[in-house]
């Protein structure tokens, strides 16, 4: 993958996913993509969560020696509909990045308790 930037990729698989759309003329017949968009958030949501476990379920496998190509493989299906549910909301995969560069250097500690302090700072409002 070096001859070319993965955020490219991840801009290229979002836009296929955001030309998917019902409403970019995507056939929830002709597309998983579309029938996803088609059925709501509650089908892509859905699809988070099984993934997510799936991931769990791959990463203790290969904690008892399994394959790790199954852990890639569910991570990756864990991202795209992960991207589908961006593209939903409006954001994309540069967004998401751009939030990890922001975090780039700071402990995680220290993170959690800056988005608790930004949290209890709105709720005073």
């Amino acid at each position: 993958m070096s001859d070319f930037n993965q955020l490219d990729a991840l801009e290229r698989l979002a836009a296929v996913i955001e030309s998917r759309k019902p409403s970019q003329g995507g056939d929830p017949e002709k597309s998983y993509v579309a029938r996803l968009f088609h059925k709501g958030s509650d089908a892509f949501l859905k699809k988070v969560g099984e993934e997510a476990t799936e991931v769990v379920l791959a990463a203790k496998d290969c904690d008892a020696g399994g394959d790790r190509q199954k852990l890639v493989n569910e991570v990756a299906d864990l991202w795209f509909h992960s991207m589908i549910a961006l593209s939903h909301y409006g954001v994309s995969p540069a967004d998401v990045v751009n939030e990890l560069v922001r975090r780039e250097g700071l402990s995680g500690l220290e993170e959690k308790a800056l988005r608790k302090a930004k949290a209890r700072e709105g709720q005073s409002d």
